[in-house]
């Protein structure tokens, strides 16, 4: 019996030098409240990948951010809650691929996206 994990047979796990994005999708939940929806689609990985979000506000002032540790998962998402105390239309989204170095806790980058959202279009989704 042949079993396979990925959704492309012909595209193996990759090391984690060549790990990336395919794509990260962001969704504003309809219903009003400040959430968004974050979504991951990850080429196939050996090793398993670290994934860094933060959310800024249109005046750069912190209004969220998610961590996973070793995510199993190659197309996932989560949701993050808007917490900036002065709310704006327009928040920047940024994920940061990474592997951690568990013998002296250095971090290998390996790729980055960056999305812009409007709140004011509830039920919208964007993709980078």
């Amino acid at each position: 019996m042949n079993v396979n994990f990925f959704d492309n047979p012909l595209e193996g796990p990759r090391a984690r030098e060549d790990v990336r994005f395919n794509q990260l999708a962001v969704y504003v939940h309809p219903d009003g409240s400040r959430r968004i929806a974050v979504g991951f689609d990850i080429t196939p990985f050996r090793e398993r990948p670290c994934i860094e979000v933060r959310v800024v506000n249109d005046n750069d002032v912190h209004a969220g951010s998610i961590n996973v540790m070793q995510t199993m998962n190659a197309n996932f998402h989560l949701t993050v809650h808007l917490r900036d105390r002065e709310p704006t239309d327009i928040y920047t989204v940024v994920a940061h691929l990474y592997y951690l170095n568990e013998e002296d806790g250095s971090r290998m980058n390996v790729d980055s996206k960056t999305a812009v959202i409007d709140m004011r279009t509830p039920g919208s989704e964007v993709r980078a």
